[in-house]
């Protein structure tokens, strides 16, 4: 190998870092661009559809049959640490007591309807418009959460559902790419009384059957809501009810929210459907990610450090290292074999080095004498 030769090799791995780092970071920054979207339209009463038949109704909504659809188990092994997500910031979400909301069953929730005043303002590359709220439960015997971290199920699960300011109404975002985002968070068992779900817990008894609806008093919907808005997971996703259209860009709050033991008994014994029966179990189970990233703001931690979820108020701890395999991993790997192709390039450079000294040395052969270069065969 020539001394040329030598220089490219040994030059090589450094000339493919800043590329290797440009793929990384495009990479990274394709992930954080996508959809999201909320599990029920409001304004739309019952429709034919129910959870008892939920495994069929990709027959009459064929977005229900995709490969974008919610919900998903977080895996948090495999969740990828994304410093560019920042805290979620909201607006409006303090209502006064003398504006009233729409409370109703619909059949398969219990929905509130938001005024537009209430938005996120931050956290998003664009702003969205609160447009109503619901929650997903389980029975008392299990719990009913749509989303699952590690495979754990919550008690129950409130969506807060909003639509991209940049369309005119809900139901024109709702069926484009980055139309609509959804706050979900998990509920608890806890040991006090939580006031803010007691606002809306209190009236269920007045919409006890399909299609009744009650007035609310205004009250700060943030306290449905986790304190710390900063940790959270991300993805691309789908509604999780029909017509599941793949629009939605979920944030699943990392903290969980707590209901007293009455409360939830509450939630989960209240409702009727159409049939007269108890409206429970009102879940969708998880589908397949089919190839898709999700996000965390914060990272987690090693599964041999892993706490349960959920047993300290969070889906997940939030403190330790992420375990997934990153861009970095893939460059660290990459630069390693480089490495070894120069190291073996310089071996076998100084084998082929020493051979040639060698056979100038042997006795068979004449030396040859080195004559040091003059100013005339230099210039």
């Amino acid at each position: 190998m020539s001394r040329a030769a030598l220089r490219v090799s040994l030059l090589l791995p450094l000339l493919l870092l800043p590329a290797l780092g440009r793929a990384s970071s495009k990479s990274d920054n394709d992930q954080k661009h996508g959809g999201e979207g909320s599990p029920h339209s409001p304004g739309k009463g019952h429709s034919h559809w129910s959870y008892e038949d939920r495994e069929h109704w990709d027959t009459d909504y064929p977005d229900c049959g995709g490969t974008m659809q919610s919900p998903i188990n977080v895996d948090t092994a495999r969740t990828i640490f994304s410093p560019d997500l920042r805290p979620i910031q909201l607006s409006g979400y303090s209502l006064p007591a003398n504006e009233k909301l729409v409370l109703k069953n619909n059949g398969h929730t219990v929905v509130l309807e938001l005024p537009e005043s209430l938005a996120i303002t931050g956290g998003y590359a664009q702003q969205y418009r609160a447009v109503q709220l619901h929650l997903h439960w389980g029975s008392l015997l299990a719990p009913g959460s749509e989303h699952t971290v590690d495979g754990r199920r919550f008690g129950a699960e409130i969506h807060v559902v909003h639509y991209n300011t940049k369309y005119d109404s809900f139901k024109e975002a709702m069926v484009r790419p980055d139309g609509l985002a959804v706050l979900g968070a998990f509920l608890e068992v806890g040991p006090s009384e939580n006031p803010y779900y007691q606002e809306i817990l209190e009236h269920l008894y007045e919409i006890e059957g399909v299609g009744q609806q009650t007035l609310v008093s205004g009250f700060n919907i943030a306290g449905l809501l986790p304190d710390n808005l900063k940790l959270y997971f991300h993805y691309n996703g789908s509604l999780t009810t029909p017509p599941c259209y793949q629009t939605v860009k979920w944030t699943i709050f990392n903290q969980t929210m707590k209901l007293s033991r009455d409360q939830m008994s509450i939630l989960v014994n209240s409702l009727r459907t159409d049939d007269s029966d108890l409206l429970q179990n009102n879940y969708r189970p998880v589908q397949d990610l089919h190839g898709r990233w999700v996000l965390a703001s914060f990272q987690t931690t090693l599964p041999s450090q892993k706490h349960t979820p959920g047993s300290d108020g969070s889906a997940a701890t939030a403190e330790g290292h992420s375990s997934s395999f990153h861009a970095g991993d893939v460059l660290a790997v990459l630069f390693g074999v480089l490495f070894a192709v120069t190291a073996l390039a310089f071996l076998l450079y100084i084998y082929k080095h020493r051979s040639q000294n060698a056979r100038l040395d042997s006795p068979t052969k004449s030396k040859v004498i080195y004559t040091a270069a003059s100013t005339e065969n230099t210039a």
